[in-house]
């Protein structure tokens, strides 16, 4: 009797161990995982776009009249006032031609003159019927004849006055000459042909055109503030604006052409730079920042392991800029999810897991 008391009790103890030690191996092959909760609004809200800047105002300068150039004042680099005299012209043919042509307009004026007193004589005769009305008629004619002939006369002497006037090449407004194409005894051609005697531009302001995509058109509003930032000074960003767009879609990139302005008082930004402007995306959406060792790449989409009920579930998600080791989520996920890390390849939804202690830096 005392023989099968110790036989139960140790078959008891047995079962026990068995038992435990099958529990001990279930919990231990519920795999332990890291777990981080998603960070929130991603940083640098922002949608960046390349351009080049151009001057507010760019202009070839020719000639008006021909001549040779006798002097020039201005040089590549230079910076002008508006009206300043960038080069003398002579003009030998013009100075000649306004000579002739107000000596012409004196020989007009006499004849005027002397039509004029020639009809009022015949006016005056008519009264006592000296002249016939023919008479006084062919005079009256003749002084108006006269009168149009001055006109005439005054108008090619303001023409030739004028074309004498541009033998000073003029500045057509404030800016920085960059191109001279011209030397003393150079050879000028009314109208400037092939050759532009200078090149100036306007770099006070300067302008950015940027395509903006179709979805971003409206951050593209007029006097909206924007950033804009060049390779050739790091770290370093400029204040614009936008001062106008198209008000429409093109059809081919469906994007918006929008001109932004720059200010360069200090000449520091040089016309033709390369650079980015940002436009801010603050309160435009919201996202999301998750680590980029907790993506899952899957033949069905990207995915990545959510603890929910003591389990991992492989959910969907739709991610936005990649800024390296961490990815913007635009959908997919809430703030309060707890998100496995260096997830298993093997991993499918379902499966029974732990989360493990935190790990201590």
């Amino acid at each position: 009797m005392v023989l099968l008391l110790g036989i139960g009790i140790e078959i008891s103890g047995r079962l026990h161990a068995d038992a435990k030690l099958a529990t001990a191996t279930k919990e231990a092959a519920v795999p332990a995982v890291h777990v981080i909760n998603p960070e929130g609004n991603a940083p640098s809200q922002e949608l960046r776009l390349p351009g080049s800047t151009q001057p507010f105002s760019d202009a070839p300068i020719y000639a008006r009249t021909s001549g040779y150039v006798t002097k020039w004042y201005f040089d590549i680099g230079a910076s002008v006032k508006q009206g300043a005299v960038l080069a003398d012209i002579s003009t030998p043919e013009i100075d000649q031609q306004l000579r002739q042509a107000r000596a012409d307009l004196a020989t007009a004026e006499a004849n005027q003159r002397l039509a004029q007193i020639t009809a009022e004589r015949y006016e005056l005769l008519l009264k006592t019927d000296s002249v016939t009305k023919q008479d006084r008629d062919n005079a009256a004619g003749s002084l108006e004849a006269n009168k149009a002939t001055v006109q005439s006369r005054q108008a090619d002497v303001a023409r030739l006055e004028q074309l004498q006037s541009f033998e000073k090449v003029i500045a057509p407004f404030d800016g920085v000459v960059t191109a001279r194409n011209i030397d003393v005894g150079t050879l000028i051609a009314a109208g400037g042909g092939p050759r532009e005697l200078f090149h100036m531009t306007a770099t006070h302001t300067l302008r950015i055109y940027v395509s903006v995509p179709e979805t971003f058109a409206k951050l593209a509003s007029v006097e909206a503030p924007v950033n804009v930032t060049f390779d050739s000074f790091p770290g370093e960003k400029f204040s614009g604006k936008v001062v106008r767009n198209a008000s429409a879609i093109d059809a081919t990139s469906r994007t918006l052409n929008v001109e932004v302005d720059l200010d360069n008082d200090k000449g520091e930004i040089l016309p033709g730079a390369y650079g980015f402007v940002h436009f801010s995306l603050a309160g435009t959406r919201t996202s999301l920042v998750i680590p980029a060792n907790t993506l899952l790449f899957r033949s069905e989409g990207l995915r990545v392991a959510v603890i929910r009920d003591g389990k991992a579930e492989l959910t969907p998600i739709t991610i936005g800029r990649d800024y390296g080791d961490k990815v913007e989520v635009l959908s997919g996920l809430k703030a309060e999810d707890q998100v496995v890390l260096d997830p298993s390849d093997s991993l499918v939804s379902g499966t029974p897991v732990k989360v493990a202690e935190p790990k201590k830096g």
